[in-house]
Protein backbone atom coordinates (compact mmCIF):
# COMPACT_ATOMS: atom_id res chain seq x y z
CA UNK A 1 0.00 0.00 0.00
CA UNK A 2 2.83 2.37 0.90
CA UNK A 3 4.68 1.57 -2.33
CA UNK A 4 1.57 2.34 -4.42
CA UNK A 5 1.07 5.65 -2.62
CA UNK A 6 4.72 6.54 -3.12
CA UNK A 7 4.46 5.58 -6.82
CA UNK A 8 1.39 7.78 -7.28
CA UNK A 9 3.11 10.71 -5.60
CA UNK A 10 6.15 10.23 -7.84
CA UNK A 11 4.00 10.12 -10.99
CA UNK A 12 2.08 13.20 -9.84
CA UNK A 13 5.32 15.08 -9.15
CA UNK A 14 6.69 14.06 -12.56
CA UNK A 15 3.55 15.29 -14.34
CA UNK A 16 3.69 18.59 -12.47
CA UNK A 17 7.34 19.05 -13.44
CA UNK A 18 6.56 18.32 -17.10
CA UNK A 19 3.68 20.81 -17.08
CA UNK A 20 5.84 23.46 -15.41
CA UNK A 21 8.63 22.91 -17.94
CA UNK A 22 6.16 23.25 -20.81
CA UNK A 23 4.71 26.45 -19.34
CA UNK A 24 8.18 27.94 -18.83
CA UNK A 25 9.22 26.91 -22.34
CA UNK A 26 6.15 28.57 -23.86
CA UNK A 27 6.74 31.68 -21.77
CA UNK A 28 10.36 31.82 -22.94
CA UNK A 29 9.25 31.49 -26.57
CA UNK A 30 6.75 34.32 -26.12
CA UNK A 31 9.50 36.49 -24.64
CA UNK A 32 11.75 35.75 -27.63
CA UNK A 33 9.09 36.60 -30.23
CA UNK A 34 9.60 40.42 -30.06
CA UNK A 35 13.37 40.08 -30.51
CA UNK A 36 12.98 37.60 -33.38
CA UNK A 37 10.45 39.98 -34.99
CA UNK A 38 12.95 42.80 -34.55
CA UNK A 39 15.61 40.84 -36.43
CA UNK A 40 13.18 39.80 -39.17
CA UNK A 41 12.05 43.39 -39.74
CA UNK A 42 15.66 44.52 -39.98
CA UNK A 43 16.19 41.88 -42.68
CA UNK A 44 13.10 42.94 -44.65
CA UNK A 45 13.15 45.23 -47.64
CA UNK A 46 11.55 48.65 -47.29
CA UNK A 47 9.04 47.89 -50.07
CA UNK A 48 7.82 44.70 -48.35
CA UNK A 49 7.32 46.62 -45.10
CA UNK A 50 5.26 49.24 -46.93
CA UNK A 51 3.15 46.67 -48.77
CA UNK A 52 2.77 43.91 -46.16
CA UNK A 53 3.68 45.50 -42.83
CA UNK A 54 5.64 43.71 -40.12
CA UNK A 55 6.03 39.98 -40.75
CA UNK A 56 7.61 37.26 -38.65
CA UNK A 57 8.73 35.62 -41.89
CA UNK A 58 9.74 38.36 -44.38
CA UNK A 59 8.28 38.16 -47.86
CA UNK A 60 11.48 39.69 -49.21
CA UNK A 61 14.82 39.43 -47.40
CA UNK A 62 17.22 42.31 -47.82
CA UNK A 63 20.41 43.53 -46.12
CA UNK A 64 19.88 47.10 -47.29
CA UNK A 65 19.36 48.40 -43.75
CA UNK A 66 22.66 46.97 -42.53
CA UNK A 67 24.49 48.23 -45.62
CA UNK A 68 22.96 51.64 -44.99
CA UNK A 69 24.13 51.75 -41.36
CA UNK A 70 27.55 50.28 -42.16
CA UNK A 71 28.05 52.56 -45.16
CA UNK A 72 30.56 54.58 -43.16
CA UNK A 73 32.38 51.74 -41.46
CA UNK A 74 35.08 54.01 -40.01
CA UNK A 75 32.51 56.21 -38.25
CA UNK A 76 30.64 53.14 -36.98
CA UNK A 77 33.77 51.52 -35.56
CA UNK A 78 34.83 54.77 -33.93
CA UNK A 79 31.36 55.20 -32.40
CA UNK A 80 31.46 51.59 -31.18
CA UNK A 81 34.82 52.22 -29.53
CA UNK A 82 33.55 55.37 -27.79
CA UNK A 83 30.48 53.47 -26.54
CA UNK A 84 32.61 50.60 -25.26
CA UNK A 85 35.20 52.59 -23.32
CA UNK A 86 32.69 55.09 -21.90
CA UNK A 87 30.42 52.24 -20.81
CA UNK A 88 33.20 50.18 -19.23
CA UNK A 89 34.94 53.16 -17.62
CA UNK A 90 31.73 54.84 -16.44
CA UNK A 91 30.33 51.60 -15.06
CA UNK A 92 33.51 50.75 -13.15
CA UNK A 93 33.75 54.25 -11.67
CA UNK A 94 30.06 54.27 -10.77
CA UNK A 95 30.26 50.90 -8.98
CA UNK A 96 33.30 51.99 -6.96
CA UNK A 97 31.80 55.35 -5.96
CA UNK A 98 28.42 53.82 -5.15
CA UNK A 99 29.90 51.09 -2.96
CA UNK A 100 32.19 53.50 -1.10
CA UNK A 101 29.26 55.87 -0.47
CA UNK A 102 26.73 53.18 0.47
CA UNK A 103 29.01 51.31 2.90
CA UNK A 104 29.22 54.11 5.54
CA UNK A 105 25.45 54.64 5.22
CA UNK A 106 24.91 50.97 6.09
CA UNK A 107 26.94 51.26 9.30
CA UNK A 108 24.86 52.14 12.37
CA UNK A 109 27.90 53.61 14.12
CA UNK A 110 28.53 56.22 11.42
CA UNK A 111 27.94 59.66 12.92
CA UNK A 112 26.57 61.43 9.82
CA UNK A 113 24.53 58.52 8.51
CA UNK A 114 21.16 60.26 8.97
CA UNK A 115 22.33 63.47 7.30
CA UNK A 116 23.70 61.83 4.18
CA UNK A 117 20.72 59.47 3.93
CA UNK A 118 18.44 62.52 3.98
CA UNK A 119 20.49 64.17 1.23
CA UNK A 120 20.21 61.03 -0.89
CA UNK A 121 16.43 60.84 -0.40
CA UNK A 122 16.09 64.57 -1.08
CA UNK A 123 18.02 64.32 -4.36
CA UNK A 124 15.73 61.48 -5.47
CA UNK A 125 12.73 63.82 -5.17
CA UNK A 126 14.23 67.19 -6.15
CA UNK A 127 17.08 67.90 -8.53
CA UNK A 128 18.59 70.87 -10.33
CA UNK A 129 17.02 70.10 -13.69
CA UNK A 130 18.37 70.07 -17.22
CA UNK A 131 19.50 73.72 -17.34
CA UNK A 132 21.61 73.46 -14.18
CA UNK A 133 23.11 70.18 -15.34
CA UNK A 134 23.96 71.64 -18.73
CA UNK A 135 25.66 74.66 -17.19
CA UNK A 136 27.72 72.53 -14.81
CA UNK A 137 28.87 70.11 -17.51
CA UNK A 138 29.64 72.78 -20.13
CA UNK A 139 30.79 75.86 -18.22
CA UNK A 140 32.36 74.33 -15.11
CA UNK A 141 33.54 70.87 -16.21
CA UNK A 142 34.17 71.82 -19.85
CA UNK A 143 32.66 68.63 -21.26
CA UNK A 144 31.31 70.15 -24.47
CA UNK A 145 32.25 67.78 -27.32
CA UNK A 146 33.94 65.39 -24.88
CA UNK A 147 33.02 61.68 -24.74
CA UNK A 148 33.41 61.90 -20.95
CA UNK A 149 29.99 63.56 -20.86
CA UNK A 150 28.43 60.11 -21.33
CA UNK A 151 30.12 58.94 -18.11
CA UNK A 152 29.70 61.91 -15.76
CA UNK A 153 25.93 61.74 -15.51
CA UNK A 154 26.04 58.07 -14.47
CA UNK A 155 28.75 58.27 -11.80
CA UNK A 156 26.28 58.80 -8.97
CA UNK A 157 22.69 57.61 -8.71
CA UNK A 158 20.59 57.99 -5.56
CA UNK A 159 18.63 54.86 -6.46
CA UNK A 160 21.83 52.82 -6.82
CA UNK A 161 23.17 54.10 -3.50
CA UNK A 162 19.98 53.15 -1.67
CA UNK A 163 19.90 49.75 -3.37
CA UNK A 164 23.51 49.04 -2.39
CA UNK A 165 22.98 50.33 1.16
CA UNK A 166 20.02 48.01 1.65
CA UNK A 167 22.00 45.11 0.19
CA UNK A 168 24.87 45.70 2.62
CA UNK A 169 22.54 45.99 5.60
CA UNK A 170 20.66 42.77 4.85
CA UNK A 171 23.44 40.49 3.58
CA UNK A 172 26.62 41.40 5.50
CA UNK A 173 26.49 41.20 9.32
CA UNK A 174 28.35 43.93 11.20
CA UNK A 175 29.85 41.21 13.39
CA UNK A 176 32.06 40.16 10.48
CA UNK A 177 33.59 43.64 10.26
CA UNK A 178 34.01 43.80 14.03
CA UNK A 179 35.72 40.41 14.04
CA UNK A 180 38.15 41.60 11.37
CA UNK A 181 38.97 44.66 13.46
CA UNK A 182 39.60 42.48 16.50
CA UNK A 183 42.09 40.49 14.40
CA UNK A 184 43.96 43.72 13.63
CA UNK A 185 42.45 44.76 10.30
CA UNK A 186 41.89 48.45 9.72
CA UNK A 187 38.77 49.99 8.22
CA UNK A 188 40.17 49.96 4.69
CA UNK A 189 41.47 46.38 5.01
CA UNK A 190 38.08 45.19 6.28
CA UNK A 191 36.39 47.00 3.41
CA UNK A 192 38.58 45.49 0.69
CA UNK A 193 38.88 42.00 2.19
CA UNK A 194 35.33 41.44 3.47
CA UNK A 195 32.84 43.98 2.11
CA UNK A 196 33.96 44.02 -1.52
CA UNK A 197 34.01 40.20 -2.07
CA UNK A 198 30.66 39.74 -0.34
CA UNK A 199 29.12 42.62 -2.30
CA UNK A 200 29.59 41.05 -5.74
CA UNK A 201 25.83 40.46 -6.32
CA UNK A 202 25.02 44.07 -5.46
CA UNK A 203 27.94 45.36 -7.52
CA UNK A 204 26.87 43.27 -10.51
CA UNK A 205 23.34 44.67 -10.24
CA UNK A 206 24.62 48.26 -10.14
CA UNK A 207 27.03 47.51 -12.99
CA UNK A 208 24.29 46.12 -15.23
CA UNK A 209 21.85 48.96 -14.53
CA UNK A 210 24.52 51.63 -15.03
CA UNK A 211 26.10 49.95 -18.04
CA UNK A 212 22.80 49.66 -19.89
CA UNK A 213 22.04 53.32 -19.13
CA UNK A 214 25.40 54.56 -20.47
CA UNK A 215 25.31 52.27 -23.49
CA UNK A 216 21.83 53.46 -24.52
CA UNK A 217 22.51 57.15 -23.84
CA UNK A 218 21.83 59.08 -27.03
CA UNK A 219 20.37 62.17 -25.37
CA UNK A 220 23.73 63.35 -23.99
CA UNK A 221 25.18 63.14 -27.48
CA UNK A 222 22.33 65.21 -28.90
CA UNK A 223 22.73 67.79 -26.13
CA UNK A 224 26.51 68.09 -25.70
CA UNK A 225 28.17 66.63 -28.82
CA UNK A 226 28.35 68.56 -32.08
CA UNK A 227 31.56 66.94 -33.37
CA UNK A 228 30.56 63.80 -35.30
CA UNK A 229 33.86 62.11 -34.39
CA UNK A 230 32.93 62.22 -30.68
CA UNK A 231 29.51 60.57 -30.97
CA UNK A 232 28.77 57.21 -29.40
CA UNK A 233 26.97 54.43 -31.23
CA UNK A 234 23.43 55.42 -30.28
CA UNK A 235 23.96 59.10 -31.13
CA UNK A 236 25.49 58.24 -34.51
CA UNK A 237 22.71 55.85 -35.49
CA UNK A 238 20.01 58.21 -34.22
CA UNK A 239 21.44 61.03 -36.33
CA UNK A 240 21.73 58.70 -39.33
CA UNK A 241 18.06 57.73 -39.07
CA UNK A 242 17.03 61.38 -38.65
CA UNK A 243 18.98 62.34 -41.78
CA UNK A 244 17.40 59.50 -43.75
CA UNK A 245 13.89 60.53 -42.71
CA UNK A 246 14.58 64.17 -43.61
CA UNK A 247 15.82 63.22 -47.08
CA UNK A 248 12.85 60.93 -47.63
CA UNK A 249 10.38 63.65 -46.63
CA UNK A 250 11.92 66.05 -49.15
CA UNK A 251 12.40 63.62 -52.01
CA UNK A 252 9.62 65.34 -54.00
CA UNK A 253 11.89 68.37 -54.33
CA UNK A 254 14.30 66.39 -56.47
CA UNK A 255 13.65 64.19 -59.47
CA UNK A 256 15.12 61.43 -61.56
CA UNK A 257 17.38 58.78 -60.13
CA UNK A 258 17.92 60.72 -56.91
CA UNK A 259 14.22 60.60 -56.06
CA UNK A 260 14.10 56.87 -56.78
CA UNK A 261 17.12 56.28 -54.54
CA UNK A 262 15.57 58.28 -51.71
CA UNK A 263 12.27 56.43 -52.13
CA UNK A 264 14.03 53.09 -51.62
CA UNK A 265 16.10 54.33 -48.69
CA UNK A 266 15.45 52.15 -45.61
CA UNK A 267 13.90 53.84 -42.61
CA UNK A 268 11.76 51.27 -40.76
CA UNK A 269 14.19 48.41 -41.37
CA UNK A 270 17.11 50.70 -40.49
CA UNK A 271 15.47 51.50 -37.15
CA UNK A 272 15.24 47.82 -36.33
CA UNK A 273 18.80 47.17 -37.51
CA UNK A 274 19.90 50.00 -35.23
CA UNK A 275 18.17 48.25 -32.32
CA UNK A 276 19.96 45.00 -33.18
CA UNK A 277 23.33 46.79 -33.11
CA UNK A 278 22.47 48.44 -29.79
CA UNK A 279 21.02 45.37 -28.04
CA UNK A 280 23.65 42.87 -29.19
CA UNK A 281 26.43 43.63 -26.65
CA UNK A 282 23.95 43.81 -23.75
CA UNK A 283 22.60 40.35 -24.62
CA UNK A 284 26.14 38.97 -24.71
CA UNK A 285 27.03 40.40 -21.29
CA UNK A 286 23.78 39.69 -19.40
CA UNK A 287 24.14 35.86 -19.12
CA UNK A 288 27.41 36.30 -17.19
CA UNK A 289 25.80 38.72 -14.71
CA UNK A 290 22.33 37.15 -14.47
CA UNK A 291 23.02 35.12 -11.30
CA UNK A 292 24.42 38.11 -9.42
CA UNK A 293 21.81 40.48 -10.87
CA UNK A 294 18.83 38.45 -9.63
CA UNK A 295 20.37 37.94 -6.18
CA UNK A 296 21.32 41.61 -5.87
CA UNK A 297 17.86 42.84 -6.89
CA UNK A 298 16.08 40.44 -4.50
CA UNK A 299 18.27 41.20 -1.48
CA UNK A 300 18.63 44.91 -2.29
CA UNK A 301 14.87 45.33 -2.56
CA UNK A 302 14.30 44.01 0.99
CA UNK A 303 13.98 46.89 3.39
CA UNK A 304 16.51 46.63 6.19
Amino acid sequence: MGKRKHSRLTESSTCENVILHIVFLLTMCLCLVPFVLLIMISLSSESSLVNHGYQLIPSEISLTAYRFLLGKSTSMLQAYWISIYTTVGGTAASVIITLMFAYPLSRKDYKYRTLFSFLIFFSMIFHGGMVAGYMVKVQILGLKNSPLVYMVGALMSSWNVMLMRTFLQTSIPEAMVEAAKVDGAGEFRAFTSIIVPLSLPGMATIALLTGVGIWNDWFSGALFITDSTKQNLQSLMYQTIQNAEYLKQHMNEVGGDTAAMLRNMPTESARMAMCVFAVGPIILVYPFLQKYFVKGMVIGAVKG
